[in-house]
């Protein structure tokens, strides 16, 4: 292994996955993570500021008219008006928050979990299996969950300063363990 190379080994049940990044990898890791970011924040905001955001419409119609296998459950969320009232704040907000997140780098992994539900919800919203099952939606679905496994609000992000914040003479990360949840 060249000096230039970190080594990865991870083994989940009982299956061991080995490989080598090349440090440069970490430019593409903070690329990967700025450009989810500045997506969802343009989202985000395009929404607050185009004024009038509603998903009821496409809830109760697109998925049934595309054949979402969750067609039922979006119809259902559609017609359940307390529902829609969360729907139609969480959304924008939630991208503008996880945008935010990701692009100062800020409790990343929470922000790119939470990327990567939206993600999963708008790949069944916007089902379309015509050239097969993956589409950008679910693409960018693993992007987030690159950018959360990789700890990419480490690069450049506030996450590094946070996680070496001492709370009684212990960097952060280190009193509260569970915090990595969120962090990185």
């Amino acid at each position: 292994m060249s000096p230039s190379e970190i080594e990865l080994r991870s083994t989940v049940a009982g299956l061991t996955a080995e490989g080598r990044l090349h440090t440069l990898s970490v430019w593409f890791i903070l690329a990967l993570r700025l450009m989810m970011g500045l997506a969802f924040l343009q989202a985000g905001l395009g929404k607050l500021l185009g004024g009038g955001f509603d998903a009821a419409g496409y809830l109760q119609n697109v998925p049934s008219a595309n054949g979402s296998p969750l067609a039922g459950v979006f119809v259902s969320m559609a017609q359940t008006p307390w529902f829609m009232d969360v729907v139609n704040v969480a959304v924008p907000w939630g991208q503008v928050c996880i945008g935010l997140g990701l692009i100062v780098g800020c409790l990343t992994r929470l922000a790119a979990f939470w990327g990567a539900f939206m993600m999963v919800m708008f790949y069944f919203g916007n089902w379309d299996i015509a050239h097969g099952y993956i589409n950008g939606d679910f693409a960018y679905m693993l992007v987030f969950l690159s950018v959360a496994a990789f700890g990419a609000g480490r690069i450049f992000g506030l996450d590094a300063y946070i996680e070496r914040y001492e709370v009684d003479g212990v960097p952060l990360a280190d009193r509260y363990p569970w915090a990595q949840y969120v962090l990185g």
